[in-house]
Order: C-alpha cells, then sequence, then structure tokens
C-alpha cells in the first residue's frame, strides 16, 4: 500500500516537472519571439555616392509597448559612416520610430552593426547593415577640367554695418553732448569773468592781496607777482590792450602811444609811476632784488593810484565820445 502511494506520488511530481519544463520553455520561446518581432530596421538605400544620404530608421511595435530608449548610433569600426542629423521619435500606424540621417565621404563597404534599443528595460538588437560607398566616375576625356577658383569677396552692403550704426549714433550723440558741455561751460566762465567790471575785480583783488601777508612770510617775489599782475589785468580790461602778454618796455610804449593817440589824459606822473612798479617787480621776480618795506608799502600805494587815476579818465573820455556822436 505504502508502496503504491509512493509510486503515485512520485507520477504526480513527475508530471508537475514536465509541466513547468514545457511551461518555462513556452515562456522563453514567447520572449524570444517578441523581443524579434518588435524591433527592425528600414533604409532607403544601402548604395549610395560619396556625400550622399541615407535614411536610417528604427521601429519598435506598439503592442507590448511600455518604455522604449532609441540609441545613440554605433557607427562602423572604421568610423567612415557619420551621422548627420538625428530627428525625434515618431510614429505612424502601430510603430514609433526614430529616423537617422547618414553619409560618407570615403569609397568602401561598410557595415552598420546591431543597434541596442530599450525596450520595456530589456535590451533589444536590431539586425546590421552594409552600405556599399562608390565614387564618382569622371571621364576625363570627356569633360574637361578646371582648375580650383579662388574665393571671391562679396562687396560690401549696407546691411553689414547694421550693427555698428547704433554705436556710431551713440558715439556721436556723446560727443556733441560733450562740445555742449564745454561750450556751455567756456561761456559761463567767460561770463562770471566779465560780471565784475574791471575797476571793482582790481579792487578787490588788492584787498585779497592784502589779506595773504604774503610780505610778512618773506614771499616778496610772489606778491610782487600778484600785485604786477592785478595792474596788468586792469590795464588789459579797461584800455583793451595785451598788457598780460607784453613786457615791461612794450607795455609802456603802447601805454603812452595810446595816451596821446586817444586823448585819454594819463598823467605823466601816473605813467612814470606804472614804469617803476613794473621795473621793480621786474627785478624782484628775475633779478631776486629785496626792496625794503616801505619800499613795498609805496609800490602798493602806487598800484592802487594808478588804477584809481586810469579808472575815471577812460569813463570820462567814453561820455563825451557817445555824447559827440
Amino acid at each position: 500500500m505504502e508502496k503504491r502511494e509512493r509510486n503515485i506520488n512520485h507520477k504526480d511530481n513527475l508530471g508537475l516537472s514536465r509541466k513547468n519544463f514545457f511551461g518555462a520553455l513556452v515562456f522563453i520561446f514567447a520572449f524570444i519571439y517578441v523581443g524579434q518581432a518588435q524591433v527592425k530596421i528600414s533604409v532607403d538605400t544601402t548604395k549610395i555616392r560619396i556625400g550622399e544620404q541615407i535614411e536610417y530608421k528604427i521601429f519598435v511595435d506598439k503592442d507590448t509597448l511600455k518604455d522604449v530608449a532609441f540609441p545613440v548610433l554605433n557607427l562602423d569600426s572604421l568610423k567612415k559612416l557619420e551621422v548627420v542629423e538625428s530627428f525625434n521619435v515618431d510614429s505612424i500606424n502601430n510603430q514609433i520610430f526614430r529616423k537617422y540621417t547618414l553619409t560618407s565621404f570615403d569609397s568602401g563597404r561598410y557595415m552598420l552593426p546591431k543597434q541596442g534599443v530599450l525596450v520595456n528595460n530589456v535590451e533589444v538588437y536590431t539586425d546590421s547593415l552594409f552600405i556599399d560607398v562608390t565614387t564618382v566616375e569622371v571621364d576625363t576625356l570627356k569633360q574637361k577640367l578646371f582648375p580650383i577658383k579662388t574665393i571671391e569677396e562679396e562687396p560690401y552692403v549696407f546691411d553689414d554695418f547694421k550693427e555698428y550704426l547704433w554705436w556710431l549714433l551713440g558715439l556721436l550723440l556723446l560727443t556733441l553732448l560733450i562740445w555742449y558741455l564745454l561750450k556751455r561751460k567756456k561761456k559761463s566762465v567767460v561770463e562770471k569773468k566779465i560780471e565784475i567790471p574791471p575797476f571793482e575785480e582790481a579792487k578787490q583783488r588788492l584787498k585779497e592781496l592784502d589779506s595773504k601777508n604774503l610780505v610778512k612770510q618773506n614771499r616778496v617775489k610772489l606778491y610782487y607777482v600778484e600785485l604786477t599782475d592785478i595792474v596788468r589785468t586792469f590795464i588789459e580790461r579797461e584800455l583793451n590792450i595785451p598788457a598780460l602778454e607784453s613786457t615791461t618796455d612794450e607795455l609802456l610804449d603802447i601805454i603812452t602811444d595810446f595816451n596821446a593817440s586817444s586823448k585819454l589824459g594819463i598823467p605823466n606822473e601816473t605813467i612814470f609811476k606804472l614804469k617803476k612798479l613794473l621795473q621793480e617787480a621786474d627785478l624782484v621776480k628775475f633779478a631776486k632784488s629785496h626792496p625794503m618795506e616801505n619800499e613795498i608799502d609805496l609800490h602798493r600805494r602806487d598800484a592802487e593810484n594808478i588804477i584809481e587815476i586810469m579808472h575815471p579818465k577812460v569813463e570820462e573820455t567814453e561820455r563825451k565820445e557817445g555824447y559827440e556822436s
């Protein structure tokens, strides 16, 4: 009885083992079938001339498709085939595909190897493919050969300078703005200088010179430089003669001639004081002369006296000329 039960159990186990074995075989063959059936390739041609292009497509069936990743093409071992362009994934009927454009610039027969496509996390391979690339035959007897032409330069047109137009316009506006500001500043400086009459300006500058105490600081040379500049500036503005640019002798000759011709009526004593003042200043500035303190005070008074005497004489002459006209 026990032996019979063991035989029955053995037969049952054997039957189950056979069923599992056949089931596994069916699953394996089904998996292989699905893997082979769902990936394929197509090309528009396998024979091209140098530089021509091939349309290479990889198709995947949608039936069992959940996820797919198309490959970056694995090209021939000699690297003679090149990918011109890889297009986006597209679909047609019950398939999705990706198109690649290939070319070659070397004649020969090249094998495009199998490409691995990841389908539902399983890598499935396409078939390999041979591509024949031929040269372009040229009959040199019938077809005349010409030398290679040099590159011709195209003439410049307006569009070539468009990108620089705004820069040039901005630079022009900036230049005009700087010119306007400088002109305005120069005009304001001139107006500021003319704002104060010559006589009042000279008197004001004399007071400012006194307040500096240059003599007490033993800066006598600087004192005479500023003192004579005040007198020369007053004469230039009041009499309209180039007093600042002239030497002492030239200035005295101009004043003497101007006084005689225009009937200004400047006393000879005033002209003499001006001569002494300018000559003494030249000695201090160029000969390192050092006048006494009382002489410095005298020259200061003479400078103010020269300015006061010349000022009213000019005003009186201008009034007479205006009345006579």
